[in-house]
């Protein structure tokens, strides 16, 4: 065949090759193979070109099917001919088809083709040379990269084979270097660890003393500096001898270059010991490459096994290694130097290798076994980390499935939950093979035991993944929806980030989907569920989570959206607090062992779980494993059986960890972490000055003061942090800063603590200064971090001056006064470095940064030392701080305030003015306030900014409209600033071109244009851009909140309401644009649609401001619907309804109607009722009563005969609307006074008619028939009354029955009317009482338990019922509630069963008796409890009744009273007042089966063995309990004392509390009363719950006033009161303010800023000082509580609370004194002054106005409640009866006995009088009395309580000037 025909074939060939199918491979290839590699070595030139030509082909065809083993063998063969001396022709064209393949080669094919290239670099032939080095040029042109980079992935295996010939080509190396642009020696220095194993292992000595001398390295140091990878390779040698060879080649290179006088040995175990951890770890990554590597692999991990224990008798044998030992024993190392590798740090891996050490990783796991849970935590951060790198994700999942299964049941528990959460999240971006492996891992996972699956997120949105999810959904049947929540909020707090995200998506499933109507009831009614409040604090804590985690902020954004603007007044937003303050300095060996737990526990352990940085994790190893160790903790405390020797205060302590934290540093136990401290380069200071960012400023200065730390301990301590702080997450340096600031304060070198003060003032000082160049980040962070310096100082001082004054009491002790001393000497230190920060700089630095409650701490204490300094000085000398406190109470939104500073301001300013409408939401004369200031200056933006905040807060948004344009026109550049309002009212009126028009020439993003964003969005349908802009709109939004923090959930509530709206506009988007078709399923869709929308409604903040905002927004979201709905007009009408029923009840008249005339529009049934309810608020009652009557006639609800009305095809809400108005307009007939009661009671029977099942119709006509009962006249009470009361008694039940809101009034009342009718001797024998009594019956039997507890008290009273079927039905019910609730009820009952009078304690027994022996109870814990309480109340009787008649101060119980003490361990509740007081729920639809108590309230658990018996004539006891939860409770025994009253009270002050509670103007400002549990035994003992954590007012007073050498009493005083006591009032008043108080200045004030050093603390605990004060004032007024010297009024030293005991002197009783008191309530000036610079005004006066209203608005149910003191007389009203007869008897009056109820009801008549407020003021000389307004009547209060005369007429013991 000639040269032309053989060409020819090749070409023919080579197009074959071209054009072949690639979709399967074809078996004639290897024949076409043999055929080419004959062609490329013809001996015709342009045959073997035309061979290679199909060689290329033929190459790139089969690395596009994948079949690599006919590639390589065409690359040996081309490789071989360019190797032998095959001639140069030959060579010249092979070395052109190796180029033309590298050209077109892929990874592999391109190293191996590089390699016959670079064979002829080193050729003689100058031509092949030149050749070769050509086509490597042209390849990289070709592939369009550098000849390193070309070279580089390739290096591993073409620079073995250079260096190998170094001796006999040396060219080859020089020509390489020359191609590739380095230097020889550079080439050698850096392929050293590819070219040094296969050197050694071919034992080749001239070759690598050559690279020895070349690269300037000794051959033993090359070796060292290499050894882990020579030896794995060496260890892997396959020739028989080969390993044993190498290795003894290598021992005696190293003996060769080792010093001639060395002694040291050199072994194959010693040199294979100093590297073992890399060793192992380059041998785990070839366990990875499977194939026939990983088999290589194991069998030199045998030999290095082997090689280690040949001298230890541990085995048998050395022919039975165990790798598992040998691998476990180094686990921890290997894996820090897999996870260095994994993350670049030892230098760039490509992403095959990542993968085989990522197998590696899973066969090392499985090579240990179970053993492996000692790293588990670590592994787990390693395959989070790599599973987020899509590359490397499906070896992850096959090394997690191995690790999982790995591992044995116990140890596996914690990573389920966050492996199922990581491995979800990563799901949609998987490949079909990822998902099969993450498919394998999550069956495992849900295989464990159910117990194990609590932790598992939910699989049931993936579809593919259902049959897992199955399972899991089987093994959760029996999980409730609350249940579910718990569980679901417990994974959402995981420090974990996949199981936190995947925990929210839960949650937003959990509220949107079937669970919406639960989450519903969890945030109703006047106090929100804890379970809300918790939601609430998750997703704060996640949005402020430290971090990049952008997607999960964005998923609790969504959540929070969801879950709605939640009221803050009705949710508690708790946040817990981890500081710790070290007390002695690290002196004291134990306190520093609890810090050093305390970081491990509260700091590092979070940071180490949640981090994704491998190397960071190292350093918090290395920090966490040091701290273990200064703890004394070792190994031996995980390992079985070896405990005995650890000394058990190391034992508790360990045991005392939480279970996470043991599962986390457990591993690092025994770890050998090493961070090498690298000195700090020289600073210059202030440090602040120098950096440029707030992190690099904190971590510099940490790392600075580590290295100035005080004392031995404290630098052993935070020495081990100086690698942990360097990091992007600062939160470690950030919580170890102040304890290392205050240990230099308290015992560094003077010039370290005067560095810190200016570091501190200098940060200070950046903040007020204008020219500053720092960036508002580093200023604003950096100022909260020196708040949060001086806040722990203040907090350790605090503390340090409670133990000196400890000490100092302690006069016995000498070293107790020695260390009292030593205290001083610290506090003086400590303020010689605080008092040198101004007052003036830190206030404004402060408010600055908007720390506004620091802010106002240190301006009021700036004011207070002006006002001392300068007595009389006038009130315009301090108007500048006055107001800049008016300016801060406005930032802090607190009103109340704002209304007290406004008082001591003579000329308010016109900004001022604005501050005060706007906070109190008076926007009407805030505008008026801007118009006047634009008048003043109409070019200035902020004016105008502030117009259009009230015209929107108006909803006037055509004048907002109007006024934005116009500005416009005058000031196009402002246009920025104004777009929001101008985005806003475009939509508000329609115009979407207009909004469309601003959003996209605006660049400013803030919440009003991203809100215009997403309403664009809804109206264009586009549900793709609808999900984006969503997206883009919560981060915009959010961004606040974050900024704000888990603390700032009132600040950021706008934000948190924008997110609602946005939520909202969703959801009405989803609902209305998606309508059926059908009408009924149209109406039902949105019916649903508007429930939904009236609950979000309903649990936001009741304001104007707030509810129009959501309206408005809900209107414009409806007007998107492109397609008009009747149905869609109907829900925009409601939402005009509502915004009109918020105007009126703010009195926003003019806005009310218009919203009104807009429902009226829609056609809205019912809509009159709101317009006659706006006419009556307008001040026009009998136009409303005939608008009303009118629209009710039209609409045809009234009609001449009622019988005519056709209401059958109605829906029950349709009706229950028309029984709304049948009830208004029966109220306001009634309230006319112009309509017969027929009249009036038709019409609220028709009401009851139409809406039987609803609660108010059946109150309130119930309620007209107890009125018309109390206007019978006397001759009518009888059959008339009866009757009547049945029709009371008959409504009120059926209204408990339906519902809760009304129980207090109507249950108590229901049982008053019944009672009292029983005991009268003409009425009990009526049959009308006959019918009473079934009707009572009867509602004993249909109403729900829980109901009957709230009036108990009441109904235990009346025990004693002389009428026996009376008496029946009353044990029943008592028999009822005690056997539904017997733990709450018994301790009630109690006092009955052990009553000194006999007919009631012989009733009490016979009920409980007949309870216990009742055949239906047995089996249950009633009779056990019954038995339990008697034995209980017995022995705490006996130890009341116990006589002490020596000097005792402390009794034993164990002594005394034994039983008692057996009794400690009890199922009985601890009677604490919260356990003992129902909660009554909102919905009406709770049952019997509802449980009004808190399910956890504690029970007995012991009682301590000391009874500290009190001082007073009486001798009280006080016992301790430990509760079953572990907390302490006391409780003080008084013997000889009727505590009925006070268990009166506590029930009275209990239902004030849910009155406050229920109101919002009281609820925002938190009033209440501090109520404590009070069990009565009998008339004569019971026990007071000790309040825990008070001191009474009087010794802080005291201590005030001996730090200033004022002694409390003294001969002068004594002189001064006898003369005040004989003259007349102006003179004593005289008298007391010259002589009395001269002598005592106020000093309350101070307790407040040593007790709550920290500002926010300081603030809120004044706040509650002040409102509880306040309520507790107005009570006491109310209730006539007298006696209230200091003693009895005790401070809350947690929160500032007033809390008030001993309600011995109560209805007036302080005025039959013998000194009578004058005051209605003690409001001395200390007491005042303790209310900070605006006294009384403000808060005080407020709270008391707010707090007054709400009783006379009450006053039925409240009167109720006191009804019981009628029924159950006191014993005092006993001793005045007696008295009284006594006297009668010696006047010789007819009539000799007294009626005990008669002296009750006497007592009670002042308090009813006053609750319609009715007061005859002392001042009143007339003495007439008159109904006062409540304002009036707290300013008459006020005045007498704080009138100089009536303070210096009271008893001196009363100490009228503290």
């Amino acid at each position: 065949m000639s040269p032309k025909v053989r060409r020819r074939s090749f070409e023919l060939i080579s197009a074959a090759l071209h054009n072949q199918s690639q979709e399967k491979a074809i078996p004639e290839l290897s024949q076409v193979a043999d055929i080419l590699l004959k062609g490329i070595s013809d001996k015709d030139r342009s045959v073997r070109l035309s061979a290679g030509s199909s060689v290329v082909e033929f190459i790139k065809l089969h690395e596009v099917l994948g079949e690599t083993r006919g590639v390589e063998a065409v690359l040996a063969i081309i490789r071989r001919i360019l190797e032998s001396s095959a001639k140069a022709a030959l060579k010249e064209t092979t070395l052109i088809l190796a180029g033309s393949i590298a050209k077109v080669a892929k990874s592999e094919t391109l190293g191996q083709a590089l390699l016959c290239l670079i064979t002829q670099l080193g050729d003689d032939n100058p031509t092949l040379k030149g050749i070769a080095y050509v086509k490597l040029l042209e390849v990289a042109k070709a592939r369009n990269t550098t000849s390193y980079s070309l070279f580089s992935p390739y290096l591993s295996r073409i620079a073995p084979y250079i260096v190998s010939r170094i001796c006999m080509k040396p060219t080859m190396i020089i020509e390489t270097s020359r191609f590739l642009m380095i230097r020889h020696q550079d080439f050698l220095n850096l392929t050293l660890p590819f070219t040094l194993p296969q050197l050694f292992a071919s034992c080749d000595f001239r070759a690598i003393e050559q690279v020895a001398d070349e690269v300037g390295i000794k051959q033993s140091k090359l070796f060292l500096d290499h050894s882990h990878i020579v030896l794995a390779n060496v260890f892997q040698l396959q020739g028989p001898g080969q390993p044993a060879k190498s290795l003894n080649f290598i021992v005696n290179a190293l003996m060769k270059d080792s010093a001639p006088n060395s002694k040291a040995s050199i072994d194959v175990q010693s040199i294979t010991q100093i590297c073992i951890v890399p060793l192992l770890a380059e041998l785990v990554i070839f366990l990875g490459d499977t194939g026939v590597n990983d088999a290589v692999a194991l069998q030199a991990l045998k030999r290095i096994d082997r090689l280690l224990n040949i001298s230890t008798e541990e085995r048998p044998s050395a022919s039975q290694p165990n790798i598992a030992d040998l691998l476990h024993s180094y686990m921890l190392g290997v894996l820090s130097h897999l996870n260095d590798m994994l993350q670049d740090f030892k230098g760039k891996k490509s992403v095959e290798n990542k993968c085989q050490m990522i197998r590696g990783l899973g066969e090392f796991v499985k090579h240990i076994g179970p053993p492996v849970h000692g790293i588990a935590p670590q592994v787990m951060a390693t395959l989070q980390t790599m599973l987020l790198v899509p590359e490397l994700a499906e070896a992850t999942l096959s090394s997690w499935f191995i690790f999982l299964s790995t591992l044995s049941e116990k140890d596996v528990a914690p990573y389920l939950g966050p492996s199922s959460a990581s491995l979800l999240c990563s799901w949609p971006v998987l490949t079909s093979s990822g998902r099969q492996a993450a498919f394998k891992c999550l069956e495992f996972i849900v295989t464990n035991d159910d117990v194990l699956l609590d932790e598992i997120v939910d699989m049931s949105s993936i579809p593919d993944l259902q049959e897992v999810s199955q399972r899991l959904l089987s093994s959760r049947r029996a999980w409730g929806s609350r249940t579910k929540l718990e569980k679901i909020l417990d994974r959402s707090t995981s420090d974990n980030y996949a199981v936190t995200m995947q925990a929210l998506r839960e949650l937003k499933s959990f509220m949107l989907n079937s669970n919406d109507a639960f989450v519903r009831t969890l945030t109703s009614g006047d106090i929100f569920d804890p379970l809300a409040s918790r939601i609430f604090s998750v997703l704060l804590a996640a949005a402020c989570r430290d971090g990049h985690h952008e997607s999960l902020r964005l998923m609790a954004f969504e959540c929070m959206g969801i879950l709605g603007a939640l009221d803050p007044d009705r949710c508690e937003i708790g946040v817990s607090e981890s500081a710790m303050i070290v007390r002695t300095n690290f002196n004291d060996e134990a306190e520093s062992v609890l810090f050093a737990i305390h970081l491990l526990k509260d700091v590092l352990v979070g940071a180490f779980r949640s981090t994704t940085d491998i190397k960071y994790q190292g350093h918090l190893a290395f920090t966490i494993q040091e701290l273990l160790r200064f703890c004394n903790f070792t190994p031996d405390l995980v390992v079985t059986g070896k405990t005995t020797s650890i000394p058990s205060k190391v034992r508790n302590r360990w045991a005392s960890l939480p279970k996470y934290v043991i599962e986390t540093v457990a591993p690092l136990l025994g770890a050998r972490f090493n961070a090498p401290r690298k000195p700090l380069a020289a600073l210059n200071h202030p440090i602040y000055k120098h950096e440029k960012t707030y992190r690099e400023w904190l971590q510099q200065w940490t790392a600075y003061l580590i290295t100035k730390a005080s004392g031995k301990t404290a630098k052993t301590i935070f020495g081990n942090f100086h690698s942990a702080i360097r990091n992007k997450d600062v939160g470690v340096a950030h919580h170890i800063l102040p304890h290392l600031v205050l240990n230099i304060l308290l015992s560094g070198h003077e010039d370290d603590a005067q560095a810190i003060l200016k570091e501190l003032l200098v940060v200070l000082e950046d903040q007020v200064d204008p020219a500053s160049l720092s960036s508002n980040d580093k200023k604003f962070l950096s100022a909260q971090v020196v708040f949060m310096l001086l806040d722990h100082i203040s907090k350790y001082v605090r503390i340090l001056r409670q133990d000196i004054a400890n000490r100092k009491s302690d006069n016995k002790r000498t070293r107790a006064q020695q260390m009292a001393v030593e205290g001083e000497d610290l506090l003086i230190r400590l303020d010689s470095v605080t008092s040198n920060i101004n007052h003036e700089l830190m206030a404004k630095a402060a408010l600055q940064c908007q720390a506004y409650e620091r802010a106002l701490m240190h301006f009021e204490q700036q004011i207070t030392v002006i006002r001392e300094r300068q007595e009389g000085a006038q009130k315009k000398d301090l108007t500048p701080y006055y107001d800049k406190l008016h300016e801060i109470y406005a930032q802090l939104d607190e009103p109340d305030g704002m209304e007290g500073i406004s008082t001591l301001i003579l000329s308010p300013s016109l900004e001022h003015q604005i501050r005060q409408h706007e906070s109190t939401g008076h926007w009407t004369s805030a505008q008026s306030c801007w118009e006047v200031r634009l008048q003043q200056d109409p070019d200035n933006l902020d004016f105008h900014l502030g117009l259009l905040r009230c015209l929107r807060n108006l909803g006037h948004y055509d004048t907002l409209r109007t006024h934005v344009q116009g500005v416009l026109v005058r000031n196009p550049d402002w246009n920025d600033a104004l777009a929001g309002y101008q985005a806003e009212s475009a939509w508000m009126i329609g115009a979407w071109d207009d909004v469309e028009r601003i959003v996209k020439s605006t660049s400013n993003r803030n919440s009003s244009l991203v809100k215009a964003d997403v309403l664009l969005a809804v109206r264009s349908g586009n549900a793709t851009r609808v999900e984006e802009v969503l997206s883009s709109a919560r981060s915009v939004i959010g961004s606040s909140i974050t900024t704000s923090g888990v603390k700032g959930y009132r600040r950021s509530y706008d934000a948190l309401l924008d997110l609602h709206l946005i939520h909202e506009v969703e959801l009405i988007r989803d609902h209305v644009f998606n309508l059926p078709v059908n009408s009924q399923e149209r109406r039902t869709q949105l019916r649903s649609l508007g429930d939904s929308l009236d609950a979000r409604l309903d649990k936001t903040i009741p304001s104007y401001r707030t509810r129009e905002t959501i309206l408005s927004m809900r209107r414009t979201a409806f007007s998107l619907s492109a397609i008009p709905q009747p149905s869609v007009a109907i829900e925009v009408g409601r939402s005009w309804l509502a915004s009109a029923k918020i105007a009126r009840k703010t009195g926003q008249w003019q806005t009310a109607y218009s919203a009104m005339l807009q429902s009226q529009q829609t056609q809205l049934k019912f809509s009159f009722m709101e317009s006659a309810k706006l006419v009556k608020a307008a001040g026009e009652p009998l136009r409303a009563l005939q608008e009303l009557e009118n629209s009710m006639r039209l609409a045809g609800i009234l009609e001449s005969k009622s019988d005519t009305i056709d209401l059958t095809n109605d829906t029950d809400a349709s009706k229950k609307m028309v029984a709304k108005a049948y009830v208004l307009l029966a109220r306001w007939m009634n309230e006319s006074d112009r309509f017969e009661a027929t009249d009036v009671l038709n019409t609220f029977g028709e009401a009851t008619k139409l809406s039987p099942a609803w609660e108010s119709a059946h109150f309130y006509l119930g309620q007209f028939h107890d009125q018309c009962y109390k206007m019978l006249p006397s001759q009518d009470l009888g059959d008339r009354g009866v009757r009547m009361n049945l029709h009371t008694i008959r409504n009120f039940a059926k209204a408990i029955i339906h519902g809760s809101k009304y129980v207090y009034q109507t249950v108590p009342r229901l049982l008053t009317l019944w009672l009292d009718m029983g005991e009268h001797q003409e009425i009990r024998t009526s049959p009308a009482f006959t019918k009473v009594n079934g009707a009572v019956s009867t509602a004993v039997d249909n109403i729900p338990v829980y109901k009957w507890f709230t009036a108990f008290p009441q109904i235990v009273s009346r025990v004693g019922h002389d009428n026996v079927k009376v008496y029946q039905i009353l044990a029943k019910l008592i028999a009822k509630v005690i056997k539904a609730y017997p733990h709450q009820a018994l301790w009630l009952f109690t006092s009955v069963v052990k009553s000194t009078k006999s007919a009631r304690e012989e009733r009490g027994r016979h009920i409980l008796e007949k309870l216990k022996n009742d055949i239906a109870h047995a089996g249950t814990p009633l009779p056990g409890l019954i038995q339990e309480c008697g034995k209980m109340t017995d022995e705490l009787l006996r130890m009341c009744n116990y006589p002490i008649n020596d000097e005792r101060k402390v009794l034993s119980m164990k002594k005394s009273f034994p039983a008692l003490a057996r009794l400690g361990h009890s199922p009985l509740i601890i009677p604490l007042q919260e356990s003992l007081t129902p909660n009554v729920p909102v919905s009406s639809s709770s049952g019997n089966d509802y449980n009004p108590f808190p399910f956890d309230a504690p029970t007995f658990h012991e009682f301590f063995d000391d009874i500290e018996v009190m001082h007073s004539l009486a001798k009280p006891r006080k016992i301790t309990i430990r509760g079953s939860d572990g907390q302490i409770y006391m409780f003080l025994g008084k013997p000889k004392d009727d505590l009925r009253k006070d268990a009166r009270l506590m029930d009275f002050n209990a239902i004030i509390n849910k009155l406050l509670k229920a109101n919002s103007e009281s609820r925002r400002r938190q009033l209440r009363i501090r109520t404590y549990g009070v069990v009565t035994l009998n008339e004569e003992c019971g026990f007071i719950q000790w309040v825990p954590n008070t001191i009474p007012v009087r010794p802080v007073l005291l201590k005030g006033y001996e730090s200033r050498r004022i002694s409390s009493w003294n001969g002068e005083l004594s002189a001064v009161f006898r003369r005040i006591k004989e003259v007349p009032d102006k003179e004593a008043a005289v008298l007391y303010q010259t002589k009395v108080l001269t002598q005592f200045p106020p000093v309350f004030h101070e307790w407040f800023i040593e007790t709550f050093p920290e500002p926010s603390a300081w603030l809120a605990s004044r706040l509650s000082y002040g409102r509880t004060a306040a309520v507790m004032s107005m009570v006491g007024f109310i209730l006539g509580l007298g006696d209230r010297h200091c003693e009895n009024i005790l401070l809350d030293v947690n929160t500032g609370d007033v809390v008030h005991v001993d309600f011995n002197c109560l209805f007036e009783k302080g005025k039959t004194l013998e000194t009578p008191e004058r005051v209605p309530f003690r409001l001395t000036q200390n007491l005042v002054d303790g209310l900070g610079v605006t006294g009384v005004e403000g808060v005080f006066r407020i709270a008391c106005e707010v707090t007054m209203r709400l009783l006379r608005d009450n006053k039925d149910s409240l009167m109720s409640v006191l009804d019981a003191f009628i029924h159950d007389p006191l014993v005092e009203w006993e001793d005045e009866k007696r008295k009284m007869e006594r006297d009668g008897a010696k006047r010789n009056v007819v009539r000799s006995t007294t009626d005990l109820r008669h002296l009750a009801k006497n007592a009670l008549n002042p308090i009813e009088k006053k609750l319609r407020g009715v007061y005859v003021a002392r001042s009143n000389k007339e003495r007439i009395e008159k109904e006062m307004s409540v304002g009036n009547l707290v300013q008459v209060l006020i005045q007498e309580s704080t009138d100089p005369a009536n303070l210096a007429k009271m008893y001196p013991g009363w100490c009228s000037w503290h």
